[in-house]
């Protein structure tokens, strides 16, 4: 039996990882083709260095570490060949040491935009639902106050929704509690925020 074509223009995980290291663009990976990754706002770049601020000072000393944007994580192949570079992801199993991705996530925060909401709560949650090690996905608005929490519970998962400046990001599973208002400190929507008060 003859291995199937691939289609023009697929390239191989290793391909890929190997272009990521001298690209100056970022990309992700689904299944053999690249999709390069625009450029993100200022309140977006505020809100992913606030959380990670957030997480670095929470985390000292524990064994559980917060990347930032730059790392990729691997989602199994049994689903598909696919990387994504999620604005956030805490990883605890100290045995994921890939150079360059990281498999065994616990927590996954992405920011959505307009322009990438659609991708993260459909594509992405269903692809990082197949992390086994993946405790809670966490989408967090870049235009108001508010984020959706995804967390894993015994027959699936379950969706909780946190709004306004007087909301707590509560992590039990890493031992973190965040309020809103520290994860949006500088942002539009934080000053609106303030304005009305």
């Amino acid at each position: 039996m003859s291995a199937l074509a691939k289609p023009a223009g697929w390239i191989s995980p290793e391909e890929y990882i190997e272009g990521e290291r001298s690209s100056n663009i970022r990309h992700e990976y689904v299944d053999g083709r690249v999709y390069a990754m625009a450029g993100a706002s200022a309140d977006h770049n505020r809100i992913v260095g606030n959380l990670c601020a957030e997480l670095h000072n929470q985390l000292r000393g524990h064994r559980c570490e917060a990347f930032i944007n730059d790392m990729k994580v691997k989602i199994p192949p049994t689903w598909a060949d696919v990387f994504y570079y999620p604005d956030v992801a805490v990883v605890c199993d100290e045995s994921d040491t890939a150079k360059y991705y990281r498999e065994r996530p616990t927590i996954i925060f992405e920011v959505i935009s307009p322009e990438t909401e659609r991708t993260d709560r459909q594509e992405k949650t269903l692809a990082y639902r197949q992390i086994p090690t993946v405790e809670t996905y966490v989408l967090v608005e870049q235009d108001r106050m508010a984020m959706t929490v995804l967390r894993r519970v015994e027959h699936g998962w379950q969706s909780e929704i946190l709004e306004g400046k007087s909301a707590a990001l509560k992590l039990p599973e890493i031992g973190v509690e965040m309020p809103l208002a520290r994860i949006y400190e500088r942002t539009a929507v934080a000053k609106a925020a303030q304005l009305a008060c």
